[in-house]
């Protein structure tokens, strides 16, 4: 086939930006630009904005500031590094203007009645396990190693003692080294399809179904389930007070940068509700 050379069309200009001012005070495209690395987002488009938005919330505090006379010195924190003279107005002023409760313990208990099921440890399961590997892409391959499985099933579910030989002799993972054994597990440490299979199988027995997985099939065994415990409230009761703390604070800060937004005079970019980026 002919190649043709120098037939596509033309690239059409990119829509430039419109330019970004805050009650008269121009944000420069270049500070935009500089931003943006401090933004991820799913398009250039995205970030520019982002960026943008960021900026504009930065000028509206830094307006504020100036409006109040609030003068800060920069802190330096311990591991050296100091505030800028524009980050410490900034602190002060949010420190002055946005003010959050703290949460009491009958908050805290509230809270910690409410959600009960967050503030329980994790059930964890001694496991082990005989892997036949199989690509999930290449049917034939999955197919011979499902068969495989099966006859290695078959086999340990008359003679589950016969567990550590079999996993020494056909298990693909490091830990047939040690019988299939994986010792203590819990949430998030293996793929979610042979975490939910974990709940199904009676311990001290090997599950009577294989385990499929994108790594093949898996003969799984559970020695044993430790069942997680409630928290009591006394040790979550400080975590509790935090996060509602910060909760509160970003309400609150919303609330006020809406507040300032309101006020303000800013063209060419939106500053929604939703996306208004706080600052830490």
């Amino acid at each position: 086939m002919t190649e043709i050379i120098g037939t596509s069309a033309p690239a059409r200009p990119q829509h430039r930006p419109d330019e970004v001012r805050v009650d008269g005070v121009v944000i420069p495209r270049a500070a935009i630009a500089r931003e943006i690395q401090n933004h991820s987002a799913k398009t250039p488009a995205d970030a520019w904005r982002a960026a943008a938005r960021a900026l504009v919330v930065r000028e509206l505090l830094l307006a504020e500031a100036r409006r109040l006379d609030i003068v800060a010195e920069p802190a330096t924190d311990a591991d050296g590094t100091r505030e800028t003279d524009e980050e410490a107005t900034i602190r002060a002023l949010l420190e002055r203007e946005v003010t959050v409760p703290k949460a009491d313990t009958a908050t805290c208990r509230r809270y910690f009645e409410r959600n009960r099921a967050a503030f329980r440890s994790d059930d964890l399961y001694e496991v082990a396990h005989i892997l036949i590997p199989a690509p999930p892409a290449d049917e034939a391959k999955r197919s011979a190693a499902r068969a495989e499985a099966e006859a290695v099933l078959r086999a340990l579910l008359t003679d589950e003692t016969a567990f550590a030989e079999m996993a020494r002799a056909h298990s693909a993972c490091p830990s047939r080294e040690v019988g299939g054994s994986l010792g203590q597990i819990g949430p998030g440490q293996t793929v979610p399809e042979f975490e939910t299979a974990l709940s199904a199988i009676d311990p001290g027995s090997v599950h009577s179904e294989l385990v499929a997985t994108r790594y093949g099939f898996h003969i799984v065994r559970v020695a044993q389930r430790l069942l997680g415990e409630d928290l009591p409230f006394a040790a979550a009761e400080e975590a509790i007070a935090a996060h509602l703390e910060v909760t509160s604070w970003h309400i609150a800060m919303r609330q006020y940068l809406s507040l300032l937004t309101g006020r303000a005079d800013i063209h060419g970019v939106a500053l929604d509700g939703a996306a208004t980026p706080l600052v830490q």
